[in-house]
């Protein structure tokens, strides 16, 4: 008989017999398992067990590697027995599966974990299964979510900030994938959206994106109508670790007002407003003259910011640089437009003014923060 092998978080992980019955098999072609135990087997436990070893259930067994998963202490009883076979449950599955297994199955019964071996197990599984959360890490070692959590971030710490994968996205105990930075999730929605359409199926969006289908949904309506993927104040949520130097701070600042105030200025078809005349951002004073506009290479300008250091080690940064790649519109992007009923040009036309008028104070606003 065999065992499933273990599950992902969401599913049921305890063994599975898939038909009746165990398989005798010699003690002597069986080997100790990894173990979670910082003391190694316990005697006065061998002990114990030997005392009712005809009464004990079957051990599991990786069947590749011939090593115990789960009853390494009723595998010792039987041979201080002089057993010469034990009953076994075949475990088929990677080894790194196998020990998952071992440590959930100590966590259910048999000698209990100490504290120590049961932070051992986690920060194992931090290093095995990084995509896992907190909580969902937490059920299988016997720990709170928050102590797992400190786990985690030591661990990052101590692998040089590499201890982090997963894309960016954590699967709970409930088996769902859900993004670590929501604004990242809806940047990779929007990502999807670009490269395959509108028709792409809202659940193949949300697992590629690692969002919720109604995250999706919303994001692919957002999209259609042009708007912005991010709510108002998305972006600023987004964490932002420090900058190395006092230059790299005013760029991660000025991306910052640039996702702000872009966030701000950024309407669907039909709602785009033109601010007042002279108008700028609250906070922020008028430059005191206008700055003539100087033709740049657009690309060039997009790729200098995907570059910058300053820009790829903030996710708030990163977002604005998605935020533009959706938003600027080249010269020859006016074809597109003249494609529309001509009995719409006058409204498109007070569309493209307004939003030029917007851009033109979110470059008075920037040009200012470069001053100061």
């Amino acid at each position: 008989m065999a065992v499933d092998t273990v599950a992902a978080p969401g599913t049921d992980a305890v063994a599975r017999p898939h038909s009746p019955g165990t398989v005798p098999v010699p003690v002597d072609d069986l080997l100790d398992g990894a173990s979670p135990r910082r003391s190694g087997v316990d005697q006065e436990h061998v002990a114990v067990l030997a005392e009712a070893a005809d009464s004990l259930p079957p051990i599991v067994v990786h069947r590749p590697s011939m090593r115990v998963v789960d009853g390494t202490h009723r595998l010792h009883a039987a041979r201080s027995r002089g057993r010469e076979t034990i009953d076994v449950v075949w475990f088929d599955g990677t080894e790194a599966e196998a020990f998952l297994h071992t440590v959930e199955a100590n966590i259910r019964h048999g000698l209990p974990l100490t504290l120590a071996d049961r932070k051992d197990a986690a920060r194992w599984i931090l290093r095995s299964y990084p995509q896992w959360s907190d909580r969902a890490i937490a059920v299988r070692t016997g720990l709170s979510d928050k102590t797992v959590g400190v786990l985690r971030r030591s661990h990052a710490a101590g692998s040089g900030g590499q201890a982090e994968a997963g894309g960016g996205v954590r699967i709970g105990s409930d088996g769902k994938a859900r993004a670590l930075n929501p604004a990242e999730g809806r940047l990779r929605c929007w990502d999807v959206l670009s490269q395959q359409g509108g028709d792409v199926p809202l659940r193949e969006i949300a697992g590629a994106a690692g969002v919720s289908v109604e995250t999706a949904r919303d994001v692919r309506k957002r999209w259609r109508r042009g708007e912005n993927p991010l709510p108002p104040g998305a972006v600023a949520a987004a964490p932002a670790p420090a900058p190395a130097s006092a230059s790299a701070a005013a760029q991660v600042s000025a991306c910052a007002v640039r996702a702000t105030v872009g966030a701000a200025a950024t309407h669907g078809p039909g709602t785009v407003n033109a601010p007042a005349t002279g108008g700028s951002s609250p906070g922020l004073r008028r430059r005191p003259r206008s700055v003539r506009a100087q033709p740049i290479e657009l690309g060039t300008v997009l790729e200098s910011l995907r570059r910058d250091p300053a820009v790829r080690y903030s996710n708030e940064a990163r977002a604005v640089v998605r935020w533009l790649e959706t938003h600027v519109i080249s010269r020859s992007d006016a074809e597109i437009v003249r494609r529309l009923p001509a009995h719409q040009a006058t409204r498109i036309a007070a569309v493209a003014r307004a939003t030029a008028a917007s851009w033109e104070a979110i470059a008075r606003d920037l040009e200012i923060l470069a001053t100061e």
